[in-house]
């Protein structure tokens, strides 16, 4: 297959038209859309095809209620009403997985054997893939609201007891509230941003 530039809707979709909602609709979202959403995710570029990100899908009221008690109080009311907030986490072994995800390289040894070296690709490679999660639901037609503002120690204690998976940041989904939409925030310009060299 050939690259081919998005069109205009596309573009306004993921990008320039897209906006992180704080309030959401009540409407469904099916675990079908989920396994989609992550079917696409799965497919993004992470070093050495190494995956280590971990979605866990928060969605029962009882598993929104304990994970509100993590949460910073002006967090609470917008992970209540979206659908499922999903809580990205990362595998601290993530390196066993590379045998199988990475077969033309042992680079298993590279991670296994250096804790600093794991955290550091882990984390990177973990958010990527968070921000490829964000990406795919707007592609699928789903608004998102990333969120900081929470225990992390707290979220790993309730859902990641075992102490492998440590979370890394949340994204609320769903059907974004359009009517509770604040005017939207400038950024920055290419020159303030961006050097050509």
């Amino acid at each position: 297959m050939s690259n081919t530039p998005l069109n205009e809707n596309a573009l306004k979709q993921l990008f320039t038209e897209a906006r992180s909602h704080h309030a959401f609709v009540d409407r469904e979202i099916p675990d079908a859309l989920l396994h989609q959403l992550y079917d696409l995710t799965k497919w993004a570029p992470t070093s050495f095809n190494m995956s280590p990100a971990r979605f866990v899908f928060v969605r029962s009221k009882s598993a929104k209620e304990k994970l509100a008690t993590a949460l910073m109080e002006a967090n609470i009311l917008q992970t209540m009403q979206a659908q499922v907030t999903v809580i990205v986490a990362t595998d601290t072994e993530f390196y066993n997985e590379l045998p199988h995800l990475y077969p033309a390289f042992d680079a298993k040894p590279i991670y296994a054997n250096n804790p600093a070296a794991a955290d550091e690709a882990g984390f990177r490679n973990g958010s990527l893939q968070g921000a490829y999660l964000m990406l795919a639901a707007r592609a699928l037609g789903l608004d998102i609201g990333p969120m900081s503002g929470f225990d992390a120690g707290k979220i790993n204690e309730l859902f990641f007891p075992e102490g492998r998976y440590k979370a890394n940041f949340l994204v609320n989904l769903g059907y974004g509230d359009i009517s509770k939409l604040h005017s939207r925030g400038p950024r920055l310009s290419f020159n303030e941003a961006c050097s050509i060299l």
